[in-house]
């Protein structure tokens, strides 16, 4: 506790109109909070006086003097305590902030740091020249729209939907952004295109790419039967029936009969016109998923195979082949052999290895599994200099193979070169043969690209890129996890945007040297 006492005497300014006074009109005590001392926590008895006003004009009468750096109105904290409440707040919320003060002696409850964390002004807004615009998932199928200048990489505001005429209204508001970038959405082409139509608008590369990548990925799942094609020939001599045996097995599985039976059902009922939601409730199927097999052309595209994962106990393999011969048939004794030589596995995974071998039937060999669609669309999308040994094999076996995988292949490595080499120049012939590849996903990336071939264009050859949205974003997704998902997004707009103000606050501040 600490006690202390203003000097009489002294003038202050008025609270109401700034003269100086010093006429004494009497005192009072003001109990204030500071931050810690060696652990403990710090009460201040502060008398100050309270003093008549000698400006006639003023409408206050009376006013109590401020100590400069000690007290402020209203305000039962002193600044120091108050500007550490309110970082901690900006960290850590409520709960968590709560709790942190708490270490720190400061006993104060989750309502009031979320009380004082709304009372911080937000700083002032400047208009960015170089403005960055995307979406991200706010909850559920709920999404909101974040504003980052790129020159500075500060977010700016942020808000729930993704509108075209929200994001025209805060450009009207705002005049004076002359670059805006964005992804390949019409929402955001709309509202920039009403809001600042002598903006420059850039198509971001990242999605352009992603964009690509996506409709690759639908072209190997249309060709799922060619996708065994990659895989390495059991003999030089006749790799063809080894082909076809991997096809033929990947059909009669139970994966590829499910599959066949729901596409078949789907077909029939949406043939006839009807919505989706109705065939989903006749067939107690999710809305999406007779979305998902109405769009599909064959069954092939909707089947799941997932790739075989290596397993611990493949290297040994030959051993309990080996021991078996031996006459060792016990699989708990195996267990304990293979646990000597370094195998760290369950006693069932031993049990069901050698289980094939007690009916006679050869031990299971680990086998290579066809490459699914995703794994092949990243076969293609990588640059050939980046492709491992593994790739490399078979990724011209299976193009070989499949000419709607080979056609999609070279189109990709144009559209990657036109990225590298920053030109666009060959951007219309691309699309041109885009369209005329034959491909449907293809084709509906061709006329999505050719309404906006300008900010496409732009993308390739400028330097501006939706990069520090995508940074920013992952720190949304972070505050709001932080918060449980229960904040709304006046407070996940307080905190995004003084989060990053104060980081960059205390990134500017200088550090000693270094002893």
């Amino acid at each position: 506790m600490v006690r202390a006492r203003t000097r009489s005497g002294v003038p202050a300014a008025c609270t109401g109109c700034g003269w100086l006074s010093d006429w004494c009109h009497s005192r009072y005590v003001r109990r204030l909070a500071d931050a810690c001392l060696g652990g403990r926590p710090v009460h201040i008895d502060l008398s100050v006086r309270r003093l008549y006003c000698e400006n006639a004009a003023c409408p206050k009468v009376t006013f109590a003097e401020q100590t400069a750096g000690l007290t402020v109105r209203y305000q039962r904290r002193t600044p120091q305590l108050q500007r550490l409440v309110e970082d901690v707040g900006v960290v850590l919320a409520g709960r968590g902030g709560a709790r942190m003060l708490r270490i720190l002696n400061i006993k104060l409850s989750r309502c009031t740091v979320l009380s004082q964390l709304m009372r911080v002004p937000l700083p002032p807004l400047v208009t960015p020249r170089v403005l960055g615009v995307d979406d991200f998932a706010l909850y559920g199928d709920t999404y909101g729209t974040l504003l980052v200048d790129a020159t500075t990489r500060l977010p700016l505001t942020l808000w729930e939907g993704r509108d075209a005429e929200q994001l025209s209204r805060w450009l009207r508001e705002h005049p004076g952004v002359e670059v805006t970038c964005r992804d390949g959405s019409l929402t955001y082409r709309q509202g920039i295109t009403g809001g600042a139509p002598d903006a420059m608008q850039v198509s971001d590369r990242f999605h352009l790419w992603q964009g690509l990548s996506r409709r690759v990925q639908d072209i190997a799942s249309a060709h799922r039967g060619c996708l065994p094609a990659a895989l390495p020939p059991a003999g030089e001599s006749n790799p063809a029936p080894a082909e076809a045996t991997a096809g033929n097995n990947a059909e009669d599985s139970r994966a590829a009969r499910h599959a066949r039976r729901l596409f078949e059902a789907v077909q029939a009922v949406t043939s006839t016109g009807r919505s989706h939601s109705s065939v989903a409730r006749e067939l107690g199927l999710d809305r999406r998923t007779v979305g998902k097999y109405a769009r599909a052309n064959t069954w092939h595209e909707v089947m799941r195979r997932p790739p075989r994962k290596p397993s611990a106990l493949d290297p040994y393999l030959d051993y309990l082949q080996q021991r078996w011969d031996e006459g060792q048939h016990s699989a708990k004794i195996l267990h304990e052999e293979l646990q000597m030589k370094g195998y760290l596995g369950h006693y069932q995974r031993v049990k069901m290895a050698v289980a094939p071998l007690r009916r006679g039937l050869p031990l299971d060999e680990p086998r290579e599994r066809p490459p699914s669609p995703r794994e092949t669309a990243r076969w293609i999308t990588t640059h050939p200099h980046r492709r491992n040994l593994h790739i490399s094999e078979r990724l011209p076996r299976l193009l070989d193979h499949c000419p709607e995988l080979r056609r999609t292949h070279d189109l990709v490595r144009r559209f990657a070169a036109m990225l590298g080499n920053r030109d666009a120049t060959p951007l219309p012939g691309w699309l041109n043969d885009l369209t005329n590849s034959g491909l449907t996903p293809l084709v509906g990336l061709a006329g999505a690209l050719h309404e906006d071939r300008h900010a496409v264009a732009l993308g390739i050859t400028t330097p501006y890129s939706s990069g520090v949205n995508e940074g920013r974003i992952t720190d949304v997704k972070l505050q709001k996890r932080l918060m449980a998902g229960r904040a709304g997004v006046p407070l996940l707009r307080h905190r995004v945007v003084l989060i990053a103000h104060l980081r960059r606050r205390y990134a500017d501040q200088p550090t000693g040297p270094c002893r």
